[in-house]
C-alpha cells in the first residue's frame, strides 16, 4: 500500500512546552476516498465558480466530526497550477461537500486576486 495520508487534529489543546502525549482511537465508517473528494470538490468548484480551479491532494482531518479537506487550486491550461486558493471539507460518510455561500465567495475572491498577481493570467 503505497497511498500515504496526511492526518490532522483539530481543536486539539497543546502544551507550550513539556510532553504532549497524543492516544487515538478512532472509528468512522469512511464511505468516501480521497480520490472521490477530491472528484467531488473539483466538480463544486468548477460548477460554482470557473474552470481554472481543482481539488488538489486531501487529507483527513479529525476533529468533531472526520472530513476530507481538500485544498482549492488554481491552474492555467498552459502552464499548470499556479497556487492554492483555499480549501473545502468532505465529510467521510455522506460524501457531502461542504461549501458555504460564503465559502465558495472567499475561494473565488483568492482565486481572482492569484489570478491578477501572476503573469499567465486569461485576458
Amino acid at each position: 500500500m503505497g497511498d500515504v495520508t496526511k492526518v490532522q487534529l483539530e481543536r486539539l489543546p497543546l502544551p507550550h512546552t513539556g510532553l504532549l502525549q497524543v492516544d487515538i482511537h478512532l472509528s468512522a465508517q469512511i464511505n468516501m476516498t480521497a480520490t472521490m473528494a477530491r472528484r467531488r470538490v473539483s466538480r463544486v468548484v468548477i460548477s460554482e465558480i470557473g474552470n481554472l480551479l481543482y481539488g488538489g491532494e486531501p487529507s483527513l482531518v479529525v476533529g468533531d466530526h472526520i472530513q476530507w479537506r481538500v485544498p482549492v487550486m488554481l491552474a492555467y491550461p498552459d502552464t499548470g497550477s499556479v497556487g492554492e486558493v483555499g480549501a473545502l471539507d468532505v465529510d467521510v460518510e455522506t460524501g457531502m461537500v461542504l461549501a458555504s455561500p460564503e465559502r465558495l465567495q472567499e475561494i473565488a475572491d483568492r482565486a481572482h486576486h492569484l489570478a491578477q498577481r501572476t503573469s499567465h493570467s486569461p485576458a
